[in-house]
C-alpha cells in the first residue's frame, strides 16, 4: 500500500457545464457551474474536512473554481492534463475524479505553475492587448486589399502603410485627393529623396467607390483596435505601478540612460516610466540588458512567468518548462526524442531569438548562425531562445548581471574549444597536432 501524503484530499473533475468532485475515501458530489454552486463546492469540501483539491487544467474553466477555492482557505493543485490522461480504471467523469483524488492522497500528483493573483491580472491585460494587435493587423491586410483592387501599389513602395506617411496618404484619398503628385507630398522627406517618382507612379489607379468604401471601414476598424490597445496599456500601467510600489526604489545611478535604452517598436505599450517601474518590480535587475530583450518582452514575459523563479530550481527546469528544452522518452533499452509542448513564454524567447542572425557584434548572433548552417534554422531559433531564457532565469533568480562578450571573442573561444577536442581526438589514436 502506497502512504497516504494528503488524507485530507480531493479532487474536481472540471467541465463547462458541471464540476464533479470527490473526496478521498468518501462520497462523490455534481454541481454546476454557477456562481452560487461554486460556493456549493467549497462548502462541501470544508464540511468534509478536505485541505487540499486537485483539478485538472481543463480551458479557462478552472479559473473561477481555483479563485473560490484558494478565497476559502483550499489549497489547489493544478495538474496538467497530459501527466494523468492515460491511468488506468477511469471510464467517466465520475471516476475520474475519484481517481483523482486517490492519487492526489497519495502524493503522486504534481502540481503546476500559477502565478500570484497581481501577475494573473497583468496577464489577462496582455493576452487581451495581443488579441487586439492580432485583429488590428487584419484591417490592415484589408487596406492593402482595398488599395490593390484599386491598383495603389503604395504599400508596395513604403514599409509602413500604418506609418506616418502611409496613414497621411490614406486619409487624404479618403477626402477626395487623388493628385499622386500632391498625395507623394504628404510623405516624410526621407521618402521623396529615394522613392519620389516611384511613389508618385504607384498611387495612379482606378478609384471605385465600392474599394474606398472598404478602405474606409477598414482604417475605422484599425483605428478602433488602437485605441482599444490604448486603453488595456493605461488598465496594465496601474498594475506596474501597484507592483513596483511594493519593492524599494532603485537609486538612479544603477538605471540606463534615455539614450542607452532599445529602441521601442511602435507596437509596445505606451506607459510613463514603464522602464523605471521594470527595473524596480525586478529588484533592481536591469532584464532590457540582455540581447534583444525590450522593455515590451519583458512585460510580455512577466505577465507569463512573474519575477519569482523559485517554482523552477534550476535554468534546466525553467527551460523544460518552457518547452525550449529537447524532449525524450525511454522505455528499456529504446530512448527516442519526443515533441515537448511550448507555451507562451517559450513562444516570446522564440520570437526575440528570431533577431540574432542579422546582429553583426552579439556574441548569440555567431552561436545562432553557427548552429543553423548545420542543423537548420528551426533548430538554430530554439537553441538560441533557450540560451536567453537561462540568461533571464539567472538574472530574475541569481541577480546575474549580463556582460555581452562580442562576437569575436565568442568565435575565439570556439576555435580554441575545437583546438582542444581535435587534439583530444588525436591522442586517442596515438597522434599529435602542433601548433604552428
Amino acid at each position: 500500500m502506497l502512504p497516504e501524503i494528503n488524507p485530507h484530499a480531493g479532487a474536481v473533475d472540471v467541465g463547462s457545464e458541471n464540476f464533479h468532485a470527490a473526496v478521498y475515501a468518501g462520497e462523490v458530489k455534481v454541481f454546476g457551474t454557477f456562481t452560487c454552486e461554486l460556493k456549493g463546492v467549497l462548502e462541501f469540501f470544508k464540511k468534509q474536512g478536505v485541505e487540499t483539491v486537485a483539478m485538472e487544467a481543463t480551458g479557462i474553466y478552472w479559473m473561477p473554481l481555483y479563485e473560490v477555492l484558494q478565497q476559502g482557505g483550499i489549497r489547489v493543485c493544478m495538474v496538467n492534463g497530459a501527466h494523468v490522461k492515460n491511468v488506468p480504471g477511469r471510464k467517466t467523469d465520475m471516476a475520474d475524479c475519484q481517481w483523482l483524488a486517490q492519487l492526489h492522497a497519495h502524493g503522486l500528483l504534481r502540481a503546476g505553475f500559477v502565478p500570484e493573483a497581481a501577475i494573473l491580472r497583468l496577464r489577462d491585460y496582455q493576452r487581451l492587448r495581443q488579441d487586439h494587435l492580432q485583429m488590428g493587423a487584419e484591417h490592415i491586410q484589408h487596406m492593402q486589399q482595398a488599395l490593390e483592387r484599386m491598383n495603389i501599389k503604395v504599400h508596395d513602395v513604403i514599409a509602413d502603410l500604418t506609418g506616418w506617411s502611409g496613414l497621411r496618404m490614406v486619409k487624404a484619398i479618403l477626402k477626395g485627393e487623388r493628385d499622386p503628385v500632391k498625395l507623394a507630398e504628404l510623405c516624410d522627406n526621407q521618402i521623396l529623396l529615394k522613392k519620389r517618382a516611384r511613389l508618385i507612379e504607384s498611387l495612379r489607379g482606378h478609384w471605385k467607390e465600392e474599394h474606398l468604401f472598404a478602405l474606409r471601414q477598414a482604417l475605422e476598424g484599425w483605428e478602433f483596435y488602437r485605441l482599444k490597445i490604448s486603453e488595456c496599456d493605461q488598465q496594465m500601467g496601474v498594475i506596474l505601478g501597484e507592483m513596483a510600489s511594493q519593492k524599494p526604489e532603485v537609486p538612479p545611478d544603477q538605471l540606463r540612460s534615455v539614450q542607452e535604452r532599445k529602441k521601442l517598436h511602435k507596437n509596445s505599450p505606451h506607459i510613463n516610466g514603464l522602464y523605471e517601474m521594470l527595473v524596480r518590480i525586478c529588484g533592481g535587475n536591469d532584464a532590457t540588458q540582455l540581447p534583444t530583450i525590450t522593455e515590451y518582452t519583458v512585460v510580455q514575459l512577466l505577465s507569463e512567468t512573474g519575477t519569482d523563479m523559485s517554482p523552477w530550481p534550476t535554468r534546466k527546469h525553467f527551460t523544460s518548462w518552457l518547452g525550449l528544452a529537447p524532449g525524450s522518452r525511454q522505455s528499456g533499452k529504446r530512448k527516442r526524442s519526443q515533441k515537448r509542448f511550448r507555451g507562451r513564454a517559450g513562444q516570446i524567447f522564440c520570437l526575440t531569438a528570431a533577431s540574432l542572425p542579422r546582429s553583426k557584434h552579439l556574441a548569440l548572433g555567431g552561436f545562432y548562425r553557427r548552429i543553423r548552417a548545420t542543423c537548420g534554422g528551426q533548430v538554430a531559433n530554439i537553441a538560441a531562445a533557450r540560451k536567453i531564457a537561462e540568461r533571464y532565469y539567472d538574472l530574475l533568480r541569481h541577480g546575474s548581471s549580463y556582460v555581452e562578450q562580442g562576437l569575436q571573442a565568442y568565435e575565439e573561444k570556439y576555435r580554441q574549444d575545437s583546438i582542444r577536442k581535435l587534439k583530444a581526438v588525436a591522442r586517442k589514436f596515438g597522434l599529435e597536432i602542433l601548433d604552428k
